[in-house]
């Protein structure tokens, strides 16, 4: 059916691949608040750790994490890194997560199926 479409067109499986590591890689509330700090301007783990409220080891962690997967670079001065995001790709993906989390009809999530609301667990 899709096929007979005149521009149908599919990711390739590389695409598919990296999209689905970076969303699960955006999965986590701290890394959320990390990217959305270095949006604003570069920054120490010292100050992402204040900032997001979770420990300096744990931001470390998810920075080393991010920066795997290209979403955060790094820049050395001395015996110190200073984080920003990786690229405009990144400002863009985050933004438009936070606005659509904005219009989530939440009546929508608490009748559907296999997702979990606040208060109760998935079904799954």
């Amino acid at each position: 059916m899709h096929t007979s479409l005149p521009d149908f067109d599919m990711p390739n499986e590389e695409q598919v691949h990296l999209a689905a590591e970076s969303f699960r890689l955006l999965s986590d509330p701290t890394r959320i608040k990390i990217l959305w700090a270095l949006l604003q301007g570069e920054s120490n783990v010292a100050c992402l750790a204040e900032l997001t409220g979770a420990a300096s080891t744990a931001v470390s962690q998810h920075l080393a994490k991010l920066r795997l997967a290209g979403l955060v670079k790094g820049r050395r001065e001395g015996t110190f890194v200073y984080y920003s995001a990786a690229d405009e790709h990144v400002r863009r993906l985050l933004t438009q997560g936070l606005f659509h989390a904005d219009h989530i009809d939440r009546d929508d999530l608490d009748h559907a199926p296999g997702l979990a609301t606040v208060d109760e667990p998935a079904v799954g």
